[in-house]
């Protein structure tokens, strides 16, 4: 036999393709724009596995980034992700071209559905493998002697077996992924796993050394889940394939993941609607909970109206109870059951420097504005001198961004849980990072077309970029977004702009453009700092004709 070739070429205009040829001969060719999600596949058997299409796209698309973009840094990360695609794609090629009629029908732990899975010929010796009808990934039956699930089949000859997603707390439980739940404070029974965690100390044989493209089943644990589900629902990638792809987009312009910013990190997590709710959704919140211990959702008060949840930001009041939200809140929603959101307190906890009379006393005013108007012409690196901390180079070490990423996956999670319930809607209320995780939630569910919808938003001193496309977030609200800012939070003014080069925060400037949905509320004559808001802003319940008392409203 031959070997295995996947080739990359790239053709007239901004059109690729790539073409896949297994030992045995087997070819399937695909081709299509540089911008396509999807290409247009040839004919051929191999040409029917779903995840051989996908990730060997994937390949195709990192390999013109490879060629084409501008800086060496994003060139060397495409690069690596291309062969992370490659890899995944050749291994699925190999199993998927020489399938028995031998089925076996289970749980897939790759796609999270019941389905039939074929074998593959292997050499001997080697542990069987399976190709899944649904999704096409391999698979092979999971190590528990009493279980009838599929594993995910990694590549090459291992000699250790695997145990399906159920048995290795990938997943609470196959059957009950997709139920619903009464109310939301039943979350924490939804999370209970259904069976014991079998590969806790199972360690595979041969693996050590060769990276995250041989150890990463499509169900990962911790963050690498999100951005498996995220490459999964937009690309429909697998394995290495949608982790590697999810994890760039939702790393919002990070050098090392080839992110493509905030606008394109909203775009994936807003795709994870269609998995709300759903058995993907429940591995992403299994792998979230397990990764922040510090999540957690708290009853503050029961009630027959529309249910508010509440969500803090790193200058807010941390422990249990009301905390600042108890005055704001009753006043507005008397007789609404109330939920407060706790996140990301190792996370939170790296921000307090910005507190303590603002951030003016943590760097210096004069310095920041110095830095946040450089920052617009130069870019974060040469910040470093100045705000090393808000802008270091190494994204995966900048305490702000891994909050802000922190805070979207909070949200993405929220969405889910939301969309488990038997509400029909809700009112989402969040302070600085905490609006920032509402904002991503709003957005994820208003893709999921029969999931709750969302009353009302208050976004108070939102820690997000104020000028985007916005009709996302008011497509998810049936009364409007509420967003009160200040000109006098120099936590916004000055360390968001010199975190976020070229962005002025909404809880700032206000968001652009506003509209009938998208209300700017102008709270700077009463906050006169980052953590004010909660203890001086009245929440509105409609839009006025002009004013409401010192508050100016624009749309």
């Amino acid at each position: 036999m031959s070997k295995l070739e996947i080739l990359f070429r790239m053709l007239d205009g901004d059109r690729i393709q790539c073409d896949v040829v297994s030992p045995r001969g087997y070819k399937v060719s695909l081709s299509g724009s540089n911008t396509d999600n999807e290409p247009v596949v040839g004919e051929g058997i191999l040409g029917d596995n779903r995840s051989l299409v996908t990730n060997a796209w994937a390949y195709a698309l990192a390999r013109y980034a490879a060629v084409t973009l501008p800086d060496q840094d994003l060139q060397k990360a495409a690069e690596k992700r291309a062969q992370g695609f490659k890899k995944v794609a050749a291994w699925i090629a190999e199993v998927a071209e020489d399938l028995t009629d031998e089925k076996k029908y289970g749980w897939c732990s790759s796609c999270f559905g019941e389905h039939a899975h074929r074998k593959a010929k292997r050499p001997l010796g080697q542990l069987p493998a399976y190709i899944c009808d649904a999704c096409g990934s391999p698979t092979l039956p999971c190590a528990s002697l009493t279980c009838r699930h599929m594993a995910v089949r990694e590549e090459g000859a291992l000699r250790v077996q695997r145990y399906c997603a159920e048995h290795r707390h990938e997943i609470p439980g196959f059957a009950k992924a997709d139920r619903t739940m009464a109310a939301l404070n039943d979350y924490e029974e939804f999370l209970k796993y259904d069976k014991p965690n079998l590969a806790r100390t199972v360690k595979v044989v041969g693996l050590a050394g060769v990276g995250l493209a041989a150890a990463a089943p499509f169900a990962l644990l911790a963050a690498p889940a999100i951005g498996g589900a995220a490459g999964a629902l937009i690309g429909g990638y697998s394995g290495v394939a949608a982790t590697n792809f999810g994890l760039a987009l939702l790393g919002g312009g990070a050098v090392a993941a080839g992110g493509l910013g905030m606008a394109g990190g909203t775009a994936v997590i807003t795709a994870l609607g269609a998995a709300l709710g759903g058995a993907l959704g429940a591995s992403v919140m299994n792998a979230y909970v397990r990764e922040d211990k510090s999540f957690h959702v708290e009853l503050l008060q029961g009630g027959p109206g529309v249910p508010v949840i509440v969500c803090n930001g790193f200058l807010s009041e941390t422990g249990v109870g009301w905390g600042e939200w108890q005055e704001i809140i009753k006043e507005r929603y008397p007789d609404s059951p109330v939920y407060r959101v706790h996140w990301g307190a190792r996370e939170l906890k790296h921000l307090a420097f910005l507190g303590g009379g603002g951030v003016a006393k943590a760097f210096g005013g004069a310095v920041l504005k110095d830095a946040a108007a450089r920052a617009a012409k130069a870019g974060a690196k040469r910040l470093g001198p100045i705000a090393p901390a808000l802008v270091a180079a190494d994204l995966a070490k900048n305490p702000w961004h891994v909050a802000k990423n922190r805070a979207e996956k909070t949200g993405v999670i929220l969405a889910d849980l939301l969309a488990r319930t038997r509400e029909d809607s809700y009112v989402l209320v969040g302070h600085s990072l905490g609006a920032r995780a509402m904002v991503v939630a709003a957005q994820a569910m208003a893709s999921k077309k029969d999931g709750p919808r969302v009353q009302a938003m208050h976004l108070l001193g939102a820690a997000i970029g104020g000028k985007s496309d916005w009709s996302t977030l008011t497509a998810a609200v049936e009364d409007a977004v509420y967003n009160y800012h200040s000109t006098n939070d120099s936590v916004l003014k000055y360390a968001y702009a010199a975190s976020q080069p070229g962005e002025k925060a909404a809880g700032y400037m206000g968001f652009k453009p506003a509209d009938k949905k998208l209300l700017n509320i102008d709270v700077s004559g009463q906050v006169k700092g980052h953590s004010e808001y909660p203890k001086t802003v009245q929440l509105l319940s409609q839009r006025p004709a002009a004013r409401v008392g010192p508050a100016e409203i624009s749309a």
